[in-house]
């Protein structure tokens, strides 16, 4: 079953997530607050404008067949364009307003309504009817109006009160800019917090990846820490897929210990038979052995390191195995007069047996006393959190490129008369390569051969 190619951090799904929920809530509920204010404020402004409406109607009489409207004492309603006004006015029969008295603030001003006011005001006999409508100089108002009978008068008559709806709609901006900005602080107090619950929660996968790093680098052998109940099984399964990795390790080693038994007793049967009978065939003989005995260490010795390389992971220090080795062929080499030279840091170790990396810089240094003239410089150089280089320096003669391309062919010898097997070269670049390292060779600065090693390099 192939999955969808998305790598995206889990905690950053769970933090969009958790924040397209909350500020999509914080968003619905600042527009629900401002309409509810709103439409309160709404409500006690149709009270003020009710009261007035039914002041008009406690004293508006009808007189010899003419309404006249009671003396009212609101100073702003006496005033010219004061933004409030009130009317008494009738409908007409094409369905329209015509102000029979009105207040002095709106001098020959008479207020409109919409054209549906018959309908809405049949639609509620005796209910007010609120509306928005524009005052004489265009201010927004907002009007209520209400219809009632008149003793003395056949047709009914409408009481309209307005004011003028401008500080209400600022009074609701200065709301809604409020309630924003407490909104987008409170919006930028959750994302602080869905961040940090979100760390702390993922805070164990953390301490997790950690420790199986740990035991990777070989640091530590199984997990140890105790994980809550979500992760307990799945570190339970890593320590279990450690073990069965260990015994799969040990058991690849035996069956390596046990072919290698098997097979170099009846070689050396072989040859020393051989050496008992001597003649042409013997010699065939001998030879073919010792080309199978190489043959057999070879693929022996790459079986071993493969299966190291699959274990749980060991560290080697750099520093000692290169003292140890400078030490070792120094004697081996001193009477043709080679100086090693070698700098490592103390704190670099290489990922792996002791026993490989051994092999593996013992070969590489050997081929450099073994050609130098007099000199031999081996350099150890970080490369990173997961790889170092050593670099083997000699002042010999040197190689061809094609010569270069032969050397790390198994078997090969350039130098007949030097003893050896011919197979270091290609020991280093099997060994390097079942590590996941790199072997190369190049010219070197001493005007000899050059030989590069990256390996694996563990924590210190």
């Amino acid at each position: 079953m192939k999955f969808p190619r998305f790598r995206a951090s889990l905690a950053r799904r769970l933090v969009l997530l958790a924040l397209g929920w909350s500020l999509t809530a914080l968003g619905v509920a600042a527009v629900v607050l401002a309409l509810l204010f709103q439409q309160a404020a709404l409500r006690r402004f149709d009270q003020t404008l009710a009261e007035l409406t039914d002041n008009l109607l406690a004293g508006t009489t009808v007189e010899k067949g003419e309404v006249v409207a009671p003396a009212l004492t609101d100073l702003r309603a006496l005033r010219a364009y004061s933004g409030r006004y009130w009317e008494v006015a009738e409908l007409t029969q094409d369905g329209s307003l015509r102000a029979i008295v009105r207040s002095r603030s709106l001098w020959d001003f008479e207020l409109r309504s919409p054209e549906d006011m018959r309908a809405k005001l049949a639609a509620k006999p005796g209910a007010p009817v609120a509306y928005d409508t524009t005052g004489p100089l265009g201010e927004p108002l907002r009007a209520l109006a209400s219809q009632a009978e008149l003793p003395g008068r056949e047709r009914p008559v409408i009481f309209i009160a307005a004011e003028d709806r401008t500080p209400i709609d600022r009074d609701v901006r200065a709301f809604i800019t409020a309630t924003a900005v407490a909104f987008a602080l409170l919006g930028a107090g959750l994302i602080g917090a869905v961040i940090l619950q979100v760390r702390l929660g993922l805070r164990p996968v953390h301490d997790l990846i950690r420790e199986v790093a740990e035991v990777r680098r070989g640091k530590a052998e199984r997990l140890a820490r105790q994980y809550p109940r979500e992760l307990h099984p799945l570190a339970e399964e890593l320590n279990a897929l450690v073990s069965h990795n260990q015994e799969v390790v040990e058991r690849q080693r035996t069956h390596v210990g046990n072919l290698a038994h098997a097979l170099k007793t009846p070689i050396s049967v072989m040859v020393t038979e051989a050496g008992q009978r001597p003649g042409p065939l013997a010699d065939v003989v001998s030879a073919q052995a010792e080309a199978m005995r190489r043959q057999v260490d070879h693929h022996l010795r790459r079986a071993r390191a493969a299966a190291r390389t699959q274990g749980t992971g060991e560290r080697t220090s750099v520093a000692e195995v290169l003292d140890e080795l400078s030490r070792t062929l120094g004697r081996i080499f001193a009477e043709k007069g080679v100086a090693i030279d070698w700098d490592a840091d103390e704190e670099l170790f290489f990922q792996g047996e002791r026993q490989d990396f051994l092999e593996i810089a013992g070969n590489a240094l050997e081929n450099a006393c073994k050609f130098g003239r007099a000199r031999v410089r081996v350099r150890a150089v970080d490369l990173g959190p997961d790889k170092f280089r050593m670099t083997f320096d000699d002042d010999g003669p040197g190689l061809t490129e094609a010569q270069k391309a032969d050397m790390v062919r198994r078997g090969v010898r350039l130098d007949e008369s030097a003893p050896g097997s011919g197979l270091g070269l290609s020991i280093i670049d099997e060994l390097c390569r079942a590590y996941g390292g790199a072997f190369k060779l190049a010219d070197s600065n001493l005007g000899g051969l050059r030989v590069e090693i990256t390996l694996p390099r563990a924590e210190g």
